[in-house]
């Protein structure tokens, strides 16, 4: 896509691209250890590579329920490997673009046959593309990459200009309260310098390196219906997960 930077292009830009390099290694066999995520939940954890390449029938429920809800020109937001952009490419015959600033997970999509893929920022895509789509995924828990819960208005906003009439957002999201101590008055005690307990900030690290902090959001089902009405979104809860995870859909009014 003309005018878009070239980010797989970048010298050495694996240096800050954990994820990427890690999917890219599992993907050519190479894998040199465990992709480790760690949170200021104080909780480090293994990333599953396999996972990050699961087949149709692997995925969760809520994500099995988006693909069957997607429709007409499809933007994959935050593809990752491409898994979400081949099945409705492949299996539904769908006109869709995967979308990813991790240059690790474009060479995936590339790789593993994904027709319609671009490495570059969301913020750039929207600059320079007048393309405009039925359906805009947002999935594992790809919400997320608003930040904060104070910059979910305007990450909606900026979505507005993706979208044909009636067009369609498709995201999960988990509420994770679960993870609190709920005090006596029924809040939520938030550690840090976090406003809202579903801000958490993220690095990933592998083969002995770290990559850089990033702000990651959970939204509740509430807090995001909420939200989307306020900034002219029609909110629907899909399905409910088991684990407080749910799918939920935001159709421009």
């Amino acid at each position: 896509m003309s005018g878009i930077a070239d980010l797989c292009a970048m010298e050495n830009a694996f240096e800050t691209d954990i994820l990427g390099e890690a999917m890219w290694d599992y993907y050519q066999g190479e894998s040199k250890g465990p992709l480790m995520t760690h949170s200021s939940l104080d909780q480090d954890e293994e990333m599953p590579l396999p996972h990050l390449f699961r087949s149709y029938d692997q995925m969760p429920t809520l994500e099995q329920r988006a693909l069957q809800e997607s429709r007409g020109r499809v933007l994959d937001i935050g593809s990752g490997s491409g898994i979400h952009s081949l099945y409705l490419q492949d299996e539904k015959g769908m006109e869709v673009t995967a979308l990813d600033q991790s240059i690790g997970a474009i060479r995936c999509c590339k790789a593993q046959g994904v027709q319609d893929a671009h490495c570059t920022t969301l913020a750039d895509f929207r600059q320079h593309s007048a393309l405009q789509y039925d359906t805009l995924l947002l999935l594992m828990n790809g919400i997320g990459l608003a930040g904060q819960l104070h910059q979910l208005p305007a990450f909606l906003e900026s979505l507005k200009g993706l979208l044909r009439p009636k067009g369609q957002i498709l995201l999960d999201s988990s509420d994770i309260r679960y993870v609190f101590e709920e005090e006596e008055d029924g809040g939520i005690w938030v550690p840090g310098d976090r406003l809202y307990y579903g801000d958490v900030q993220y690095h990933f690290s592998y083969d002995g390196r770290k990559g850089p902090d990033f702000d990651w959001v959970f939204v509740d089902p509430e807090r995001l219906k909420k939200t989307a009405e306020d900034v002219a979104f029609a909110y629907e809860l899909l399905e409910e997960g088991p684990h407080y995870d749910y799918l939920a859909r935001l159709v421009l009014t």
